[in-house]
C-alpha cells in the first residue's frame, strides 16, 4: 500500500512517500522531501503563528499536495507538532491546511510524537543493546523515549534549536553568557524528562533529527551530506563536543561554508548540537547512533 506521510514541526515541513509492505521487511521510499518554512517563527515570545510563516508552510505543503496526487498515494497522515501545539492563533494554521491539503492536520500531543518517533527510530536498528534511549531534537520541543519492543516511557520537553535560539543565542558568534543561558535550560529540561523517563536504565542513545544528523556528518567530516553513511552512524561524546564547541564559536557565515550544512539549518545548528552535547552529559551516555529514520517513518507505519 502507497501512503504519504507528513511531519510539520517548528524548523521544517517534509514529506515521505512510500510503500508499505507486509509482515517485517522495510518501508520502500518513493519521495522524501525536506522544506525549511521555520513555522515557529517568534513563537516562543509572541505566543502566535506569523503570517508570514504559515505562508510559507502553505507553499511547502501545496507542492507536496501535488507530490502525493501524482504519485498516487492512498492514504496521507499529516502531524504537526510542538509550534502549532503552543500558538493561540493555531486555528489559523488548521484551516490553510484544510484548504491546501483537502484535510486538517493531527496536532498531535507530545507524548504521541514522542511514540511515533520512536517507532520510526527503532525498527530496523541492528546497532546497539536495549533499551534504547530515543532523543528526537525538533526546533520547538525535544522528545525522550526509553523503550525496547514498544515504549516504556516517554516525555516531551519544550527545548529546541529554534527556541534556544530566539530565546539566548542572539550574538554571532554566541557569547559565554548566551550559551551558558542556554545550557542551562537544557540541564533543567533533562531533569524534567528524568521524572518521567529513567534515562539510567537506557542501554544505547539513539539520536533523530536535522540537529543530530549535521552533528554527525560533521563529526564523520563528510564532503557532502549523505544520508547512508549518517544513517546508523555512531559517533562518540568527545566528537559531539568538539563539533559542539566549534559550531558555537564561528560567525554564520563560516557555519554556512559548511558542504554538509542545509542553509535553513545555519541559524540554529549551534543550539540543537548543544541540546545533544548536554544530553549526553546529563543522561552519561558515551556515544549516540544517528538515525535517518524518526517520526516521519512513524507516522507512515501508523497508516499500515
Amino acid at each position: 500500500m502507497r501512503v504519504a506521510a507528513i511531519d510539520c514541526g517548528t524548523n521544517s515541513i517534509r514529506l515521505l512517500v512510500a510503500d508499505l509492505p507486509s509482515g517485517d521487511a522495510p518501508l520502500v521510499d518513493v519521495v522524501r522531501e525536506m522544506t525549511i518554512v521555520r513555522l515557529g517563527q517568534g513563537v516562543d515570545r509572541t505566543g502566535r503563528l506569523a503570517p508570514e510563516a504559515i505562508e510559507r508552510t502553505r507553499v511547502a505543503l501545496a507542492s507536496y499536495a501535488s507530490t502525493i496526487t501524482d504519485l498516487g498515494a492512498e492514504r496521507v497522515r499529516m502531524v504537526a507538532t510542538s509550534a502549532s501545539r503552543d500558538a493561540s492563533n493555531a486555528d489559523d494554521f488548521r484551516a490553510m491546511v484544510l484548504q491546501t491539503l483537502g484535510s486538517e492536520p493531527e496536532v498531535i500531543t507530545g507524548d504521541e510524537e514522542a511514540r511515533l518517533s520512536f517507532d520510526g527510530a527503532v525498527r530496523g536498528l541492528r546497532s546497539g543493546e536495549p533499551p534504547y534511549l530515543v532523543v528526537d531534537i525538533g526546533g520547538g520541543s525535544t522528545e525522550f523515549v526509553l523503550g525496547s519492543a514498544g515504549v516504556d516511557a516517554a516525555r516531551s520537553v519544550d527545548i529546541g534549536c529554534v527556541r534556544l535560539t530566539e530565546r539566548h543565542l542572539h550574538s554571532d558568534p554566541p557569547t559565554a553568557d548566551e550559551i551558558a543561558a542556554a545550557e542551562k535550560d537544557i540541564v533543567a529540561a533533562v531533569a524534567l524528562a528524568r521524572e518521567t523517563v529513567p534515562v539510567e536504565r537506557a542501554g544505547t542513545l539513539v539520536g533523530l533529527a536535522g540537529s543530530v544528523t549535521t552533528v554527525t556528518a560533521l563529526a564523520l567530516g563528510l564532503t557532502g551530506y549523505d544520508p547512508a553513511a549518517i544513517h546508523h552512524a555512531r559517533i562518540t561524546r568527545d566528537q559531539v563536543a568538539a563539533v559542539t564547541d566549534r559550531l558555537l564559536g564561528e560567525t554564520r557565515e563560516q557555519r554556512a561554508a559548511y558542504p554538509v550544512m542545509h542553509p535553513g539549518r545555519v541559524d540554529v545548528i549551534g543550539a540543537g548540537a548543544l541540546v545533544l552535547r548536554v544530553i549526553m552529559d546529563e543522561v552519561g551516555a558515551s556515544s549516540v547512533v544517528a538515525s535517518e529514520h524518526d517520526i516521519l517513518d512513524g507516522i507512515a507505519w501508523s497508516l499500515l
